[in-house]
Formats: C-alpha cells, structure tokens, sequence
C-alpha cells in the first residue's frame, strides 16, 4: 500500500474499491464496469470526532454505515483500492456539514434493495425517475453522493440512483474528483 498517498487523504476525498470476489464481479456487470478491475464499493473520508482522526466511512452489507481508520479499510478490503482526491480541498463550512452528517448517518442500516435497483444504469434512470430518494437506509454509492450533495460540491437531486461506478465517472467528468491514485 502506497502509505504517501495514505497521508495526503483529506475529508471529502473519496475511496474506490474494485473487489475480488463474485459480489463484486456482479456489481459491475450490472453497472458496466469490468469485473476486478472496475469500481465495486466507494467510501469518503472525514473526521469523527470521538477521536479526532480522520476516518472512512462507508455503508457495507453486514454492517451498515460505518467507520474505521483509513490504513485498516484500504488494507482489510479483498481488492484494489484507488484514491480520487477532491478538486480543491473544503472550506470550512462545507468541512463542517461533511463532519456533521456523516456522524449522523452512522449506525443507518445497509440499503441491499437500494443497491439492487441502482445496478443498472437505465434501470436506475427509470426507478429514479418513479422514486425519489429514500435516505433511512444507504448503500455505498447511495452514500457518498449524498455526502457530497450535502457538502455542496456535486448537485444531485436523487443520491439513490447512483451506482459505484456511475458515480465516479460522473464526478470525474465534472471534474470534482482527480484522477485516481492507486492505493492498492
């Protein structure tokens, strides 16, 4: 793991896992991505404040929205894992509504059926359309955009109709995300 990279994390960067089992494999044919090497899982950094570190939060299956060091997510997670900085760091209001609503998602329960329907692109374009956004539950992607809409740096009307893969292709088009570092 590329520990200089590690280091130059910062809260609203976000993680991208490309996953080694058959979970993963699906999710990206689902969501056009190459199975093992295109995106499966996203998380986003920000500080927690019962330890003053910066964290990874994610929503998983199994355990809904968490938490956990930076250097323990990349390196307990069965894949690759990139880094994609945002643009231009914070400011510190919107530091401030990121470190405020990821704690208070944390403990939200993991939204399978969310996943399941944002799977497919234009299965995801349509249902978005029918559904508006239901934030009780989160899964990754469901979470991170909406962590980033909150923040008000990517303008989404609908956090549930985003895929991994989807998600990141579009922040990197609109340039609100670098190009990726490869952590692992």
């Amino acid at each position: 793991m590329d520990l200089k990279v590690l280091q130059s994390i910062e809260p609203g960067d976000v993680i991208g896992f490309s996953g080694g089992s058959l979970v993963s494999d699906a999710v990206n044919l689902l969501s056009f991505g190459i199975p093992r090497w295109s995106l499966s899982h996203v998380g986003i950094f920000s500080y927690h404040e019962s330890d003053c570190n910066l964290r990874l939060f994610d929503s998983a299956s199994g355990f809904g929205v968490r938490h956990q060091s930076p250097y323990q997510g990349v390196e307990k997670y069965d894949g690759r894992a990139w880094l994609y900085k945002l643009h231009r760091p914070l400011y510190g209001h919107e530091y401030g509504r990121l470190e405020e609503s990821t704690k208070n998602s944390l403990g939200r329960d993991y939204d399978a059926a969310g996943a399941l329907r944002a799977g497919g692109k234009l299965w995801a374009a349509c249902y978005g359309a029918l559904r508006g956004e239901d934030l009780a539950t989160f899964f990754c992607s469901e979470f991170v955009a909406e962590q980033l809409s909150h923040v008000g740096v990517f303008n989404t009307a609908n956090a549930s109709r985003w895929n991994p893969n989807h998600l990141m292709r579009t922040l990197r088009r609109l340039g609100i995300v670098c190009p990726p570092r490869r952590l692992k």
